[in-house]
């Protein structure tokens, strides 16, 4: 999915300019005058990085960022402001900002910022794949399975498992098979890198 720049500004003359060397540049561009007007067309947007103005009627830049954080928004956000102060920056950039840029800015240093939350996007993308992908390998194990592999990456023998299950080490040896199998895993280690990318290993 080609990325897009989502430029958020409630000046007229910034979002043409922007639009203007960030197309040149090779990006597809959105536009939007406010917070609230990018919330309702593209909540669901993830492939990119927004250029968020700081100061702006109603909904400013930093709530807008905390409410994509709560949200987990995965695009990263390059802040401009042409009123910012130290604070102001240091929150933002705490809240995970890619950078922090005071207007007037030079277009290459912000062509090289969106380079860095492209990419920094790419990655992020990339692990929620591998995340969802390791979830629906875990969804397709059953009850039994799961109740295995939870021991097996415990470190737990297939003898320790049978007595802790009350269930013939035979079985276990079964079970532990499939999971494997259905996991695509090779080793109890991948398969513990695995659970760990879904998030759902049990201590």
């Amino acid at each position: 999915m080609k990325p897009i720049i989502y430029v958020i500004d409630d000046h007229p003359s910034m979002r043409r300019s922007l639009n203007s060397f960030l197309t040149v540049a090779g990006y597809d561009v959105h536009l939007f005058s406010a917070p609230a007007e990018f919330l309702e067309k593209c909540a669901d947007a993830c492939s990119g990085c927004i250029v968020l103005d700081v100061l702006m009627p109603g909904m400013n830049g930093l709530q807008l960022q905390r409410l994509l954080a709560d949200r987990d928004y995965c695009m990263p956000i390059i802040f401009i402001t042409g009123s910012g102060d130290i604070p102001m920056s240091v929150k933002a950039m705490k809240m995970g900002a890619v950078d922090f840029l005071q207007k007037p800015f030079k277009s290459k240093t912000l062509l090289d910022l969106v380079e860095k939350a492209v990419a920094r996007n790419r990655i992020e993308l990339a692990r929620r794949g591998e995340n969802l992908l390791a979830r629906e390998k875990l969804v397709a194990l059953t009850p039994r399975e799961k109740d295995v592999m939870n021991l097996v990456i415990k470190g737990r023998l297939n003898k320790q498992i049978a007595v802790d299950l009350g269930i013939a080490e035979k079985t276990v040896k079964i079970h532990r098979g499939r999971v494997m199998v259905k996991t695509g895993s090779q080793s109890v280690a991948e398969l513990l890198l695995l659970v760990d990318r879904a998030g759902l290993r049990q201590e």
